[in-house]
């Protein structure tokens, strides 16, 4: 996909953007344990947690096709493949560094 084409098929609104892209619970879920740095499929889905192979896989794809994440695949037998987040990734850790603060706060006043 272009560039061009994106930005046509995005929301005007910035928000509404930020959430097509992030929105998703699994897709916050990826970013999160992916900002340490590199993972194989196997080390996201057992950090996730209660996602199926077949969400994860094609919520990878679908970021890895918005710029977020890459995907390294290493020509061996079983295929080896790694999971890392892009500099476009790597540049959305302030909203996910507010995101933890207000949870945290937010628990912090229930009790």
């Amino acid at each position: 996909m272009s560039e061009q084409k994106n930005s046509k098929e995005l929301p005007a609104c910035p928000v509404e953007t930020t959430l097509t892209l992030i929105g998703d619970k699994w897709k916050v879920l990826i970013l999160r344990d992916l900002m340490p740095g590199t993972k194989r499929f196997g080390e996201l889905k057992k950090s996730i947690g209660s996602v199926s192979q077949k969400v994860l896989t094609a919520q990878l794809r679908t970021m890895e096709e918005s710029g977020l994440i890459s995907r390294k695949v290493y020509a061996e037998v079983p295929p080896k493949v790694e999971y890392s987040l892009t500099a476009l990734g790597q540049s959305l850790r302030p909203i996910l560094d507010s995101m933890q603060n207000w949870g945290e706060e937010y628990k912090a006043s229930l009790r």
